[in-house]
């Protein structure tokens, strides 16, 4: 690890205050430069002085330093190379995916992203050599693939942070995604088509027995698939009304963990009569099962839940095998189509938005019942499921020129005394 030095003061005992220090000048104080910051590189110690005032500066310059020595790109500036002149593509957008902030789950579909759209493609390039007509040559293979215009707009997006991650790490000036002969893929907006009533139940009505209350976990409380699979008994407060959505199951490295809630929303949907009622008959007919798995990692801290829905050996449910044996054999049943894209669980959180938005309660409410990051994306998905506004516009206006001859009228307006 660096570390920066304050030439101008130095810790000494405290004879006042036994085992404690104090801070007192050197003899150096106010002469040359204050700060040294040190990094220890291939070939030894390597060092930079700062002027006082300066300390970020020296503390940036020891993050950039080791990173440039952990990617092989450092050139000690005594002349003698730390590594191979560049780093490629592939190299750096391995170290970048492996600290970025992430989930794990994210990243793991990440890393997947780059290994079979991105790397075969670029990642063999130098991160230095890498120029806006590459970037342009990359996109047009990813259409001639036949990759769909949002796919192509997500690893555009995931190419040109990476990109963004080198600039900041001073290993280019510009990013090449950034160029303005380079356009960026644009993902197509479809407006949600919420399900009609009588396919919520015929989908329903398709599925096992042990299965049908997942129907009413997303249409009745708007729950994402992975938070249905992992809603436990603890999770409902029967006497309140009310569900706490707090976890999720999910898959990572091929490991079934439960986990926080999409954006870490912990949330509480209210629990309506009917829900709780087949909530209760399916936990007659299909007890809940004691689940332990880790908490977010595969080698996360284990946590236990009552889980209410289980496969049909009792056991957590993995996404992916539900989907192909049961939930696209009830779309085909229902006479709806099962593509990989098509009416999937996710639905039901929509059929929950706009039943809700329909009867007029607020964007504010629905997106925190659906666990939103924010109202705004709420209002972007759902705005045009909203009642229209017409009938009630007219309803208005006609109010006012029907009253145009009373005492609160215009004309009673107009013939009022002005202030002056």
């Amino acid at each position: 690890m660096g570390h920066v030095q304050d030439r101008w003061f130095k810790d000494e005992p405290d004879p006042d205050r036994p085992g404690k220090t104090k801070r007192v000048p050197t003899a150096r104080h106010g002469v040359g430069k204050r700060y040294r910051a040190r990094v220890v590189g291939p070939e030894g110690e390597v060092s930079e002085s700062f002027p006082d005032g300066e300390y970020k500066a020296a503390r940036e310059w020891i993050r950039k330093t080791e990173t440039s020595i952990s990617l092989g790109t450092w050139v000690d500036p005594r002349g003698k190379p730390a590594a191979a002149d560049g780093v490629t593509v592939e190299v750096f957008g391995s170290k970048w995916l492996a600290d970025l902030d992430v989930d794990e789950a994210s990243r793991e579909i990440m890393e997947m992203r780059f290994r079979k759209n991105i790397y075969p493609h670029l990642g063999g390039q130098a991160v230095t050599a890498v120029k806006a007509s590459d970037v342009r040559s990359w996109d047009s293979k990813l259409r001639k693939q036949g990759l769909s215009d949002q796919y192509r707009h997500t690893l555009f997006k995931n190419l040109a942070a990476l990109f963004n991650a080198a600039v900041d790490d001073d290993l280019i000036g510009k990013n090449p995604c950034s160029g303005k002969s380079v356009k960026t893929p644009k993902a197509p907006k479809h407006k949600v088509v919420p399900w009609a009533e009588a396919q919520v139940w015929a989908v329903q009505r398709g599925l096992p027995k042990r299965f049908r209350v997942l129907t009413d976990l997303g249409a009745g409380l708007g729950l994402r698939q992975g938070e249905c699979f992992a809603l436990g008994v603890d999770d409902l407060d029967v006497d309140g009304g009310r569900v706490t959505v707090c976890r999720q199951l999910k898959t990572v490295r091929n490991r079934l963990v439960f986990d926080l809630p999409k954006y870490d929303k912990v949330r509480e949907v209210p629990l309506s009569g009917p829900v709780k009622q087949a909530l209760d008959q399916h936990m007659r007919d299909f007890p809940p099962v004691e689940v332990t798995l880790p908490w977010a990692v595969p080698d996360g801290k284990l946590v236990t839940v009552r889980v209410i829905v289980t496969s049909m050996r009792g056991l957590p449910i993995r996404a992916n095998d539900f989907d192909r044996n049961y939930w696209k054999t009830a779309l085909e049943a229902a006479g709806m189509s099962s593509g990989r894209y098509e009416n999937g669980m996710h639905d039901l959180r929509h059929f929950f938005a706009s039943v809700l938005l329909d009867q007029g309660e607020s964007i504010k409410a629905v997106a925190e019942w659906l666990g939103h990051a924010d109202a705004s994306f709420t209002l972007r998905t759902y705005t045009h499921l909203m009642p229209s506004s017409d009938e009630r516009t007219r309803g208005v206006i006609d109010g006012v020129y029907a009253r145009r001859n009373g005492p609160d009228g215009p004309s009673t307006a107009r013939n009022a005394p002005q202030s002056r």
